[in-house]
């Protein structure tokens, strides 16, 4: 691996520190690195003039590996254009939690890896995520973690009728509903009651969220199935659509959200072979 792209939160990484400690030590084992932000920010005039800083798109050309710095958004954000490109993903954590990263930032050395091949990666699969208004869409993304469908206000509740494949699977009265990847089962999934599920599995999962009746519990479906999200009870109330936690679009009551199976698959770099439970131990053990 020669050439790797360095991509920081700078809210979380304060004056670039974990990245400049990574960029001083991948240069010298005789990487070449970009260095770019993991988004935009508000006022360029406020980031360092000591770093060169490349456009994300156009360094992923060219890249090998992008590296994450920061917390699980951070990771979910910028991986959504690695993966398009097809570049695995190594998150550095310098979060809460950090439940993706692989490296947290006291443990930096480990990174020197990567100059003798002592990796592998790890296949996750991703959620295609649609609405259709009058027959058209209205909006498109991809999800490595999940798409959820939720209430529009406090003490209020929505009715939902979750669909696989055309045949109702769930009506609920609730706070919404969660359709996560098996990666995305120790997010906000798992804070509703949903199963955990080993990440390079492929299945999905639908998960009620504070469901006002005694049936409606967690589905795992197969990974072919096509969930579909509509009001079960048109021109009442609205709901709101997030995809991996970010800015929620608000849905009117003749929306269908359509949740399938990605055609593309987040690539994660791995530099230890852990299982699941060695990382939800290290992760939640004093949480």
């Amino acid at each position: 691996m020669k050439r790797i792209i360095l991509s920081s939160n700078p809210y979380r990484d304060k004056n670039f520190k974990t990245l400049r400690q990574a960029l001083q030590l991948l240069e010298a084992a005789g990487m070449q690195c970009d260095v770019c932000l993991a988004f935009d920010v508000e006022h360029n005039s406020d980031l360092p003039r000591d770093i060169v800083f490349t456009d994300l798109d156009a360094a992923l050309k060219e890249a090998e590996l992008l590296i994450c710095f920061g917390g699980d958004g951070t990771v979910l954000h910028a991986s959504k254009a690695a993966t398009k490109a097809g570049v695995p993903v190594l998150g550095v954590n310098i979060g809460n939690m950090g439940y993706l990263a692989e490296v947290d930032s006291g443990e930096l050395d480990i990174l020197t890896r990567l100059t003798s091949d002592e990796y592998f990666i790890e296949r996750r699969m991703m959620l295609e995520v649609q609405v259709q208004r009058d027959g058209v869409t209205v909006y498109e993304d991809i999800a490595l973690n999940d798409a959820v469908v939720t209430k529009s206000a406090v003490a209020r509740t929505v009715h939902l009728s979750v669909s696989s494949d055309e045949q109702q699977a769930i009506s609920l009265s609730g706070d919404g509903v969660i359709v996560c990847t098996p990666t995305g089962s120790t997010a906000y999934c798992m804070s509703a009651g949903g199963p955990l599920v080993e990440p390079t599995a492929r299945c999905i999962v639908v998960t009620p969220i504070c469901a006002h009746d005694m049936m409606s519990k967690s589905l795992v479906l197969s990974a072919e199935r096509t969930v579909t999200v509509r009001s079960a009870r048109p021109g009442r109330k609205t709901a709101y659509l997030s995809v991996d936690g970010g800015r929620a679009i608000r849905l009117v009551s003749s929306d269908t959200v359509t949740i399938r199976q990605s055609a593309y698959d987040t690539l994660f770099l791995r530099l230890r072979n852990r299982s699941m439970f060695e990382i939800i131990n290290a992760k939640f053990r004093n949480k």
